[in-house]
């Protein structure tokens, strides 16, 4: 496969075509999350495992219509405790997928990096979002938008591995990358331009594999093969980007919001890097936002 055809709804059949996978839900009271993970639960994607204060789960299980003596609920009121507790579960073999429930993303994510007990796998965490966009032909991907805020350009470097896995894990062989910058020329005092240029040099070299790597390319330049054309620029990777990679957590997260809010995408997202998918979602993320992250990270071969 060369790109991630739409619909994005699609990874539930993926996911359905995979061995089903165990995922782990810390702090689980949260009605939106046991919903999502509900529905993955009825389309035979995940086993769930609720970590969290068995009282609020049950009940909140109760308000869905779900019968809560079919579901494996371990009791542990405390966020930490059950940030902690999730993680251990998943270090010790007894889940393939972790999802944030009811706490701060801070308090899971400081779970998952612990030294000592956590479960990061490589250099860094980062976020990876897929997105079906109406007006783009395929799929399109987007990091980072969640944790790292001034990528440094070594950072960046780690950022397209972690999405470039993701997409190689999703059947895509040699994604195109775009680094996105104000404007498609390397201006020294753009610090994104300069990023942009030394990454695509590194792809060159072969030290980011894997994939291929153009910028610094403005967002139109990137997406749109007419606009590449009207300013000339000769590229694999220009009007057929598979992945942004936006200059910092500013850009990429308004760029995420104004894609959903103004050009009514539907978006799938997880945290890359650690031992397995963490789910981590927005408050503002729809519930089918929620149902199809969880399908994206049971769809990871």
């Amino acid at each position: 496969m060369q790109y991630l055809e739409k619909p994005l709804s699609q990874l539930l059949h993926v996911a359905r075509s995979r061995v089903q996978r165990r995922i782990v839900v810390a702090a689980a009271e949260d009605k939106s999350v046991l919903k999502a993970v509900s529905e993955a639960k009825n389309e035979k994607i995940v086993s769930p495992v609720l970590v969290g204060d068995s009282v609020k789960i049950k009940e909140i299980l109760g308000q869905l219509g779900c019968n809560a003596s079919d579901w494996e609920i371990v009791h542990e009121p405390d966020a930490t405790a059950s940030a902690l507790r999730s993680v251990k579960l998943i270090r010790e073999g007894e889940g393939e997928i972790l999802m944030k429930g009811y706490l701060p993303t801070a308090v899971l994510l400081k779970a998952v990096l612990h030294k000592e007990t956590g479960i990061r796998e490589s250099n860094m965490l980062s976020h990876v979002t897929l997105f079906e966009i109406p007006s783009y032909h395929k799929l399109l991907g987007l990091s980072d938008a969640a944790i790292t805020i001034q990528p440094t350009v070594e950072e960046k470097a780690e950022i397209i591995r972690n999405a470039v896995k993701v997409f190689h894990r999703l059947g895509v062989e040699s994604p195109l990358v775009a680094v996105l910058g104000p404007i498609e020329t390397v201006n020294p005092r753009i610090e994104s331009t300069v990023h942009a240029a030394m990454l695509t040099v590194m792809q060159v070299r072969n030290q980011i594999s894997g994939c291929i790597i153009d910028g610094p390319l403005a967002m139109d330049n990137a997406i749109s093969a007419e606009a590449a054309r009207h300013k000339h620029i000769e590229s694999s990777v220009a009007g057929n980007a598979d992945i942004l990679i936006a200059p910092d957590l500013d850009a990429a997260n308004i760029l995420y919001k104004s894609l959903i809010f103004f050009a009514g995408a539907v978006s799938a997202a997880i945290i890359t890097g650690a031992r397995v998918p963490v789910v981590l979602t927005s408050r503002s993320d729809s519930e089918k936002s929620k149902l199809l992250s969880i399908a994206l990270a049971a769809a990871l071969e």
